[in-house]
């Protein structure tokens, strides 16, 4: 056994030798995988194969995409049989709730390249003659989906890292994970000790144990999974007699199962209710290759609802129950990439769907560890898309939830109710108590809209049941006033004799060179593509505060703490806890909050991109910024938490004069839209640079380096791939959401990133990215929303305010 190599993967499942295999195609051949007992031993032994390359997310339908099209071509590479079965994937839809998903997730497949087409009852009668149609309204077929045997998978994915010189060793546990102070990793096993750069941790079920070992609480805690493996069926013994092909893999949400074929028999999977989670304290020792035992009773309403479906399967005797672990996340998404607060250590971790997403999951970890980056956008699986929030009770409650709602109609505006309210702001309960409809991010509960009289939250894809409340508190913020809490901002204080350095070294745009003066600035991967977005304050020299997105605290974090200068001359303070903020937008907001604020408040005093610090009202000490992300005069009152309640009051009372109206996130989005402004993780990612997103006014690349500057300068070189444009669609009753494809003609030319009504200006908007040059200002475009090509127009960015008059005045 190696004593030193370049990378070592802990866990012999399909997705911890996919990693190898993939490390080992880049050039890291002297890397290596631990596993405890034998490979496949974990989940990968039992799962069922399935692979589905239905996914709304654009990132992770990617991952799976690739997966399917490199399965196909392993056999040929390696001389391993991997029992690939192509016989495509129908998904059931008995009713228009149900179709409108598959409608919009035709917009996520045209987008990414999958193949599928949409068919009627009659064609799924051709596609599966054993099944009962009659109640249908229609289904979505992948020709190109199927099933492969996991184990078979992973012995050709091991062949394949040995042929390009990885080592894999078997029966190797590991015991202890520690860093050196030159940063390499010491992996203690019962073999010996092995040295390496890069630790990758793939443990499945073991996940929060080797976690641990270095100080990660990480929330994956697996679940129960169960199918049935039925006898052979009378009608699928006829059907191999007369040579017929293998029936597609069946699935009915509103069963929540999948039923295939397998030896002239049935598999049947069922998401049930009420499936437990499992070692949440541990696992327990010498477990491998064992199972549970099976709960028929709690499979058995599956188990009608596929009688129903396909009344042949009302015969068929049951040979075995399988019932074993299947690791999961809060949100079904693995944990993939780097691991928060470590160097060089990664996390492959709470795969539920890893037969399906290994292939994917692998190239894209390898490219992250060798290249610096992945090919594609790994936001959505990044592992600090978590925070130290995820307790074991929320994590189990979640996880359960995650397995439960697997096929549930899965909504753009989806919130998911366990587990909460996990973290609230002092005002929570104000909030509740005047109507408010929360929402959830990285743990925040946040206000999606107030309507006191019917504080629900009816989702659709079409206009729901608050798009006329959304739009009442769009207009009073046109109109007079609007407050929204926005305390979830991530915060940090930045000082010391070198802050100003160290930061310019790390964004794209100048720091402010006045006290008081604020910047817009970019973090950028090293192709140039967007990391982070902050908003940057110069309190004094050497000193600023700075806020990102809610959702990227810990994201960010991690990039600001790895880049810190070693000689301590930068002092870095996460403050997101300490401070709450308030924003007080519209109008009649400068009268509003003057009758607080312990300053001068005219646009001489405070003019745009300014702040002080100031009393506000019972605030002490509060950061006064005139800046907003809704496009109209207004304030951002970064306060210390422990005044939010008595600012909170004392702002109603302020705006009580004024019809000031409470409002939500999602009067934010619409009228954000309204401004064509950027939102991190949607327009600003790795997949798009500042200069394709149009915002080269907060780029300086002249006489001055910072991280991403090459990449910026190669993409300006080559031409800049992608252009940004805002979009007027003629959307009938259902506005785009995001991933919706641009269309030019019959070419397909972009996707829409965001999309919502903006009910300031009566129009239905979406932004997004096109091909550069395909089309100009005031073409006639289509945007495709749920299966129609809806006309559309490119119009010029900010519809509302485009000379910023109200912003400024």
């Amino acid at each position: 056994m190696k004593t030193h190599t370049r990378a070592i993967v802990i866990g012999g499942g399909v997705v911890g030798v996919s990693i190898l295999y993939h490390l080992a195609k880049l050039g890291w051949g002297d890397s290596v995988l631990c596993e405890r007992t034998e490979l496949t031993a974990g989940s990968t032994w039992h799962a069922a194969g399935l692979l589905p390359l239905f996914n709304m997310s654009y990132a992770v339908g990617q991952m799976h995409k690739y997966s399917v099209d490199l399965y196909k071509s392993l056999e040929e590479e390696t001389g391993q049989d991997v029992s690939f079965h192509v016989n495509g994937n129908l998904r059931l839809a008995p009713s228009k709730e149900r179709m409108d998903e598959f409608q919009a997730y035709c917009g996520t497949a045209n987008t990414i390249g999958v193949p599928f087409r949409l068919v009627t009852p009659d064609e799924v009668k051709e596609l599966w003659p054993l099944a009962y149609t009659d109640d249908l309204v229609g289904a979505i077929y992948h020709p190109q989906d199927g099933h492969i045997a996991p184990a078979d998978l992973t012995m050709a994915l091991a062949k394949g890292a040995r042929n390009n010189g990885a080592e894999i060793y078997q029966h190797t546990e590991v015991l202890s994970i520690t860093q050196t102070p030159s940063g390499e990793w010491r992996v203690e096993t019962n073999k010996g000790t092995i040295t390496a750069e890069v630790v990758v941790t793939a443990s499945g079920f073991y996940a929060k144990h080797v976690a641990r070992m270095v100080g990660l609480n990480i929330p994956v805690i697996p679940v129960e999974h169960q199918y049935i493996v039925t006898d052979e069926v009378p009608e699928l013994v006829e059907r191999s007699k007369n040579n017929k092909e293998e029936l597609a893999v069946l699935r009915e949400g509103e069963g929540s199962y999948y039923l295939r074929e397998e030896r002239k028999g049935f598999i049947l999977g069922p998401y049930e209710l009420g499936a437990k989670a499992c070692f949440v304290d541990g696992v327990p020792e010498g477990f491998g290759k064992e199972l549970f035992a099976g709960d028929l009773e709690r499979l058995l309403p599956h188990v009608e609802a596929c009688i129903h479906r396909v009344p042949c399967f009302e015969n068929a005797g049951i040979k075995d129950i399988v019932n074993g672990p299947i690791c999961y996340t809060p949100d079904g998404n693995p944990l993939l990439g780097p691991a928060p607060g470590l160097r060089n250590f990664y996390l492959a971790e709470g795969f539920s769907f890893g037969i399906t997403a290994a292939g994917g999951a692998g190239k894209a970890l390898a490219e992250q560890i060798v290249l610096g980056e992945s090919s594609i956008d790994m936001l959505p699986v990044d592992p600090r898309r978590y925070g130290p929030y995820t307790s074991k009770q929320f994590t189990v409650k979640k996880n359960e939830e995650a397995y439960e709602h697997i096929y549930i109609v899965h909504y753009p505006l989806e919130e998911r109710p366990a587990a909460r309210p996990s973290k609230t702001t002092p005002v929570y309960h104000l909030h509740k108590e005047r109507g408010a409809v929360f929402g959830q991010r990285f743990g925040w509960e946040r206000a999606n809209f107030f309507r006191p009289e019917n504080p629900t939250d009816d989702l659709s894809f079409r206009r729901a049941n608050w798009f006329d409340t959304v739009g009442d508190e769009c207009r009073a913020c046109r109109d007079s006033a609007a407050l929204l809490d926005l305390s979830g901002f991530s915060k940090w204080t930045v000082e010391g004799k070198g802050a100003e350095a160290w930061l310019e070294s790390l964004l794209a745009n100048t720091l402010p060179k006045k006290d008081r003066r604020l910047k817009l600035a970019h973090a950028l991967q090293p192709s140039g593509g967007t990391r982070s977005e902050f908003t940057i304050t110069r309190i004094a020299e050497n000193r600023y505060y700075l806020v990102s997105a809610g959702a990227a605290e810990r994201y960010d974090d991690d990039f600001l703490r790895m880049n810190l200068p070693a000689d301590g001359s930068v002092m870095l303070q996460n403050v997101t806890m300490r401070y709450g903020v308030f924003v007080v937008t519209g109008p009649n907001s400068r009268a509003i909050v003057s009758k607080l604020a312990d300053t001068d408040m005219s646009n001489k005093a405070l003019p745009w991109l300014s702040a002080v610090t100031t009393d506000v009202g019972m605030a002490a000490n509060a950061h006064l910024m005139r800046v907003n992300f809704l496009g109209d005069l207004g304030y951002e009152i970064h306060h210390p938490i422990e005044h939010q309640t008595a600012l909170f009051l004392d702002l109603e009372e302020a705006g009580k004069e004024y019809d000031m109206r409470l409002m939500g996130l999602r009067a934010m989005e619409s009228m954000r839209l309204e401004k064509s402004y950027r939102m991190w993780g949607l327009e600003l990612t790795q997949d798009y640079s500042p200069l394709s997103a149009g915002l080269d006014r907060f780029v300086r690349l002249d006489n001055r380096d910072f991280l991403g500057r090459e990449g910026l300068l190669k993409e300006k070189a080559a031409g800049v791939p992608h252009e940004f444009i805002t979009v007027e669609v003629d959307a009938a009753d259902a506005d785009c959401f995001g991933n919706e494809p641009i269309f030019l003609g019959n070419e397909m030319i972009g996707r829409i990133t965001s999309g919502a009504y903006g009910h300031r200006i009566g129009k239905s908007l979406g932004i997004g990215y096109i091909t550069a040059g395909a089309a100009k200002l005031g073409d006639s475009i289509s945007v495709q929303i749920l299966g129609d090509k809806r006309p559309a127009k490119i119009i010029e960015e900010s519809p509302f305010d485009p000379e910023n008059a109200r912003l400024r005045g």
